[in-house]
């Protein structure tokens, strides 16, 4: 059935539509979860959340755009929307900023699976700021609206989580180089 049908039977309630509308989108926006999420559980929460969402704000779907990019969009809010309340954010001056070295791209290669296990250790106020900055291109003027943070304090939190990143990285990739030989 093509996603426009599809979405058409999804807006008059039908459970089997709705039912194939998450079985197709859900492995993509699972993975979006597990990005924002602490764990494998919050991420299916999470995911449960969107759905429940999308479901019911479906009607508003004009079909104008990607449908898909529509729901990446709710996933990205969802996820966002269980730490926005929460003080998690750490308040500092544009000021106090310390220059950071990049997390090198061109160092040994990472396996998807540990870099994402690093990232969902960092701290919800970290996680979050990298994810959105690094991961789906946010501004940080545009992270800081979002998340109701200043600029600076997006531009902090991405530092530290970089620099909480960068050894764990290292060392993992330090200990396939000796376990390589």
């Amino acid at each position: 059935m093509k996603i426009e049908q599809l979405i058409r039977k999804c807006k008059s309630k039908q459970l089997k539509a709705q039912k194939e509308l998450y079985d197709t989108f859900a492995p993509v926006l699972f993975g979006i979860c597990l990005k924002y999420s602490r764990n494998y559980q919050e991420a299916e929460d999470n995911l449960h959340d969107t759905f429940i969402t999308a479901f019911e704000k479906i009607d508003q779907f004009k079909f104008k755009g990607s449908f898909e990019g529509w729901l990446k969009r709710i996933c990205v809010n969802t996820c966002l929307t269980r730490y926005r309340n929460q003080k998690v954010f750490e308040l500092i001056n544009e000021g106090q900023l310390e220059e950071m070295e990049e997390i090198e791209n061109h160092a040994s290669p990472i396996p998807v699976s540990q870099l994402l296990k690093c990232i969902q250790e960092l701290p919800n106020r970290y996680r979050m700021v990298f994810n959105l900055y690094v991961l789906d291109d946010y501004t940080h003027q545009e992270i800081a609206d979002m998340l109701s943070i200043s600029v600076g304090t997006s531009k902090s939190n991405l530092a530290r989580a970089k620099a909480i990143l960068k050894p764990k990285i290292e060392a993992f990739i330090q200990q396939k180089k000796v376990s390589n030989g």
